[in-house]
């Protein structure tokens, strides 16, 4: 078939994705047995409002509870309180969360149960820094994590041990029976690294912290070597019997997301591939690969025939070469991949995050194709320029290819679609 209208045909397997995601279906499909005594309800993420209201439409008796999503992420729950703070970059709001969230599930006994709705975001909104460190030492820490490249998984192995609530301190915390349900927006969905896994502990130690703090050059405060370098950073592992009661389920996830955006491109008479739900790596070098593919297929009808969609996700990251630039990686992938797809007019690509927001901005992503690049010139932008200054957000604005949704509700990561005619 032909596509006459490439960004809204986009837009629309972006939304099929989202609709994958809802946590709705995946609450319903993992309600925990109701418990003998009380029903708390805790949670964090950049959804978990949203999961907060689908468990209270699914639950026929009263909860109690609360959750910590971003700013502006709330939305209207009957019994479970709601708490906004800050992200990507934490602040106080979140340090009060996260003592209530502690608050909240000790003193409860064997006979209760938690419920903690987790997904992506909750690294940021959930920050507890130990003793002799700040909260002004955790938004420092947030913002080099953040700066320097690294995975997402490496970047909460440090935020696990650095932490009172990270690393499944707050499931230990409670005698009560937790059961996670989880918002998968970590590439290879492990539950352990989503948010950094309050209530799901991994095998890391605090030497894999300090190992990939030097391998990124992260300049920590003393004090915060001091306490990795000290028992008091060791978290909980997975074989410590104040677990043995618990369990977790991912009820959506990014692979999930990106066969159903493959269905509706297939229902149009369209070919789809997904590349891959786990795709990391620097934003801009992805784009490169991404792009090469679709110049092969447009040219060659190789790796797959055209026409064809190529899906992918995962979580891709960008090293700041520059101050005062705005965007997140999804604005740097499409820059990126822009520039190499420039004058190539059969080629037509969406890259955004499923949680409608890329980076610290109002966007979900951009929209870029053949003819980007020619647009930013004419509006007097260089866009190698914007893209060495990790300025992605300004050129696309110009040229009004943002790509703007809203807080959608859930978050299982990076979507990227491209179209080749």
């Amino acid at each position: 078939m032909t596509i006459t209208a490439p960004r809204d045909f986009l837009r629309s397997l972006f939304d099929a994705a989202v609709r994958a995601a809802d946590p709705l279906t995946g609450i319903k499909a993992h309600l925990p047995a109701k418990p003998k005594g009380r029903t708390v309800v805790i949670g964090a993420g950049k959804g978990a409002a949203q999961m907060a209201q689908a468990l209270e439409s699914a639950w026929d008796e009263k909860l109690e509870g609360l959750v910590v999503t971003r700013y502006g992420y709330g939305c209207e729950t009957r019994d479970i309180e709601i708490i906004e703070a800050a992200h990507p970059v934490p602040d106080a709001a979140g340090l009060v969360a996260a003592r209530r969230l502690m608050e909240t599930v000790r003193g409860l006994s064997e006979d209760d149960l938690v419920i903690a709705l987790i997904c992506g975001g909750g690294s940021a909104l959930l920050p507890s820094p130990p003793e002799r460190l700040t909260l002004e030492d955790e938004i420092a820490l947030n913002e080099m994590l953040l700066a320097s490249g690294a995975p997402i998984s490496a970047m909460n192995v440090v935020r696990k041990h650095l932490s009172t609530i990270k690393g499944g301190r707050l499931a230990a915390a409670t005698k009560a029976r937790v059961v996670s349900l989880i918002v998968s927006d970590i590439p290879g969905d492990d539950p352990a690294h989503v948010a950094s896994g309050p209530t799901v502990p991994d095998g890391s130690t605090r030497y894999d912290a300090l190992e990939i703090i030097r391998q990124y050059g992260l300049q920590l405060p003393q004090a915060a070597l001091d306490h990795l370098n000290s028992p008091k950073a060791d978290a909980p592992q997975p074989d410590d019997p104040v677990f043995s009661r618990h369990e977790h389920h991912i009820i959506a996830s990014a692979g999930v997301s990106l066969e159903a955006a493959a269905a509706v491109a297939k229902a149009q008479g369209l070919e789809a591939v997904i590349l891959s739900d786990a795709i990391e790596g620097e934003a801009r070098e992805v784009a490169l690969v991404h792009a090469a593919i679709a110049r092969e297929v447009l040219g060659r009808d190789r790796p797959f025939s055209k026409p064809v969609v190529i899906l992918s996700g995962g979580e891709t990251t960008v090293t700041l070469r520059a101050k005062g630039g705005k965007g997140g990686r999804n604005g740097e992938f499409t820059l990126a991949a822009a520039l190499a797809i420039d004058g190539h007019e059969n080629i037509h690509l969406l890259a955004a995050d499923t949680d409608g927001i890329d980076g610290s901005e109002d966007n979900a992503g951009a929209f870029a194709d053949g003819g980007t690049v020619k647009r930013l010139r004419a509006a007097g932008l260089d866009p190698r320029r914007l893209l060495d200054g990790n300025d992605s957000y300004s050129g696309f604005k110009a040229i009004g290819d943002l790509f703007e949704t809203g807080p959608t509700g859930t978050n299982v990561n990076d979507f990227r679609v491209i179209l080749i005619r």
